[in-house]
C-alpha cells in the first residue's frame, strides 16, 4: 500500500515537472517551436511518460492552459465572499482581475491560445467553455445575488456580467495581439472604467 502511494506521488511530481517545463518553453520559445523532446530534456523523465500521461503536445498545451481555467471564477467568488457594497466589491474585483489577466505569463498564454484557436476550432471551443464561460457565469451569479438581496440595478445579471468582463479583458487581448501598445493599462484607467460602469448600472451608491 505504501509503495502504491509512493508511486502515485512520484507520478504527480513527474506530471508537475512536465507541465511546468512545457509552460516555460511554450512561453519562451513559442508553442510551434517547442518539441516534446525539448520538454523532456528540461523536465527529465522520458518521452513515453509524456505520451502516456498527456497523449501529445496538444494534450500538454491543454494541461498548461486549462490548469488555471477556474482562476477567474475563483477570484470572483473570493472577492464576493469578502463582503462589502456592490461598488466596493466591483472595484476590488477589477483590481484583482486586471492583475490576473495582465500577468506577463497569462498574456503569453493568450497569444498561444489565439494562434491555436485559428488552427483548431475544437480547442477554441474548449478554451472558451472552460475559461470565459465559467468567469462570465460567476459574474452573473454575483449580480443575480445582489438582485435577490434587493439591490436595484439597470440591466439583467447576464448582460451586466458580459459588459463588466469585456471592460477587463479588452486590455490583455490588445496586449497579447500587439505585444504591447501605447494604451495605458494603469489601475487608474481601470478604476475610471469601473466608475463609468457603476454609474450606468445604478450601482455607484449601492
Amino acid at each position: 500500500m505504501t509503495t502504491c502511494v509512493s508511486d502515485f506521488c512520484r507520478l504527480d511530481r513527474r506530471k508537475r515537472a512536465i507541465v511546468d517545463a512545457a509552460r516555460t518553453l511554450f512561453i519562451e520559445q513559442g508553442y510551434e517551436r517547442t518539441t516534446v523532446g525539448d520538454i523532456v530534456e528540461k523536465a527529465g523523465g522520458s518521452l513515453s511518460t509524456v505520451y502516456k500521461v498527456f497523449g501529445s503536445k496538444d494534450g500538454l498545451l491543454e494541461a498548461v492552459v486549462f490548469e488555471k481555467a477556474g482562476s477567474g471564477e475563483a477570484i470572483i467568488n473570493r472577492t464576493m465572499s469578502q463582503g462589502g457594497s456592490p461598488a466596493a466589491v466591483l472595484h476590488r474585483l477589477t483590481e484583482e482581475l486586471r492583475a490576473y489577466f495582465l500577468d506577463p505569463e497569462m498574456v503569453a498564454l493568450v497569444r498561444i491560445v489565439i494562434s491555436r484557436s485559428i488552427e483548431d476550432r475544437n480547442f477554441a471551443q474548449l478554451f472558451y467553455e472552460r475559461t470565459a464561460t465559467r468567469t462570465d457565469r460567476a459574474l452573473a451569479r454575483m449580480f443575480a445575488q445582489w438582485q435577490q438581496d434587493g439591490v436595484e440595478m439597470v440591466g439583467d445579471p447576464e448582460m451586466l456580467a458580459e459588459i463588466f468582463l469585456d471592460l477587463i479583458v479588452s486590455d490583455p487581448h490588445v496586449e497579447a495581439i500587439l505585444h504591447g501598445s501605447e494604451r495605458t493599462h494603469s489601475p487608474e484607467r481601470v478604476r475610471a472604467r469601473t466608475e463609468f460602469f457603476l454609474a450606468g448600472t445604478n450601482l455607484a451608491d449601492r
